[in-house]
């Protein structure tokens, strides 16, 4: 399938910032899944400064606001070609060891409610394949916590999240990452596009988990949508959660009252 994206976010201020230095990781990589065809980053009121590679594996642009600047805007857009694999992104190919994904972080920290639900998950019957059984916790997370938008938000951590009882894409996949890494799975954040059958406009990106499974290598699960990632999807960045592959991370000085308008269109 061939994909076309066109991602604007817009960034207005009522007092300009002074300072701000922001890394951008909006640029997605040929995989077994996907082929780039064209696609291009344009900056009005930044500049950038350096390009280079995270210990994920990641494309990161380094990009600087220019002083004085109310309006700062980053549109991203290009095709992509995808390909249906089942999930099956392959084998471990990035710059940490698979042992890395193994470790939790402020927001995949397992507590008690990460407990709970693996011993709702059951012990692994005889015969049931590593993937079913990740299934079964996809499964699982959705029943427990419904999609649900705008009752959490981008540090809700994974026992929030299962308290609360409800979320979105990106508590989905902290929860499926704490209670993988707690059974012995490495995982791994994704974050990226997804063509939707209803609509070309969207609100957001979208946001999915990876486990790595012997004998298969890494393979992916969106909780939310209770399926694997198929030729609807587009990767742009992996990371032990979402703020390791976050499309805008940085710091800002001296801007007030920020105002965020965010486009995207995503379509075959």
């Amino acid at each position: 399938m061939r994909l076309s994206i066109n991602h604007t976010t817009r960034y207005h201020y009522d007092v300009p910032a002074t300072y701000a230095l922001q890394q951008l990781r909006v640029r997605p990589q040929t995989t077994a899944t996907q082929t780039v065809i064209s696609w291009q980053v344009k900056l009005e009121g930044a500049i950038e400064q350096a390009n280079f590679t995270d210990e994920n594996g990641n494309l990161v642009d380094l990009v600087e606001f220019l002083p004085s600047m109310e309006h700062v805007s980053i549109t991203v857009s290009g095709e992509v070609q995808t390909f249906d694999k089942a999930g099956i992104v392959g084998p471990h190919q990035a710059i940490m060891p698979l042992w890395f994904y193994l470790r939790q972080t402020k927001l995949t920290k397992a507590g008690a409610g990460t407990s709970a639900l693996i011993a709702s998950l059951g012990p692994q019957h005889t015969g049931q394949t590593d993937i079913e059984r990740l299934h079964q916790l996809s499964e699982l997370i959705l029943d427990t916590v419904p999609y649900t938008t705008g009752e959490t938000g981008a540090h809700t951590t994974t026992e929030d999240a299962l308290a609360h009882g409800k979320g979105v894409c990106q508590d989905h996949t902290h929860i499926f990452l704490s209670a993988a890494r707690m059974l012995g799975y490495p995982a791994r954040y994704v974050s990226g596009y997804l063509m939707m059958n209803d609509r070309v406009d969207q609100d957001a990106g979208h946001a999915w988990a990876e486990a790595h499974i012997d004998g298969l290598g890494w393979v992916g699960f969106d909780v939310s949508n209770a399926i694997s990632p198929d030729a609807r999807y587009v990767n742009v960045a992996r990371g032990l959660d979402y703020t390791g592959c976050a499309p805008t991370t940085g710091f800002i000085v001296g801007a007030e009252r920020e105002n965020l308008i965010v486009s995207l269109q995503v379509q075959q």
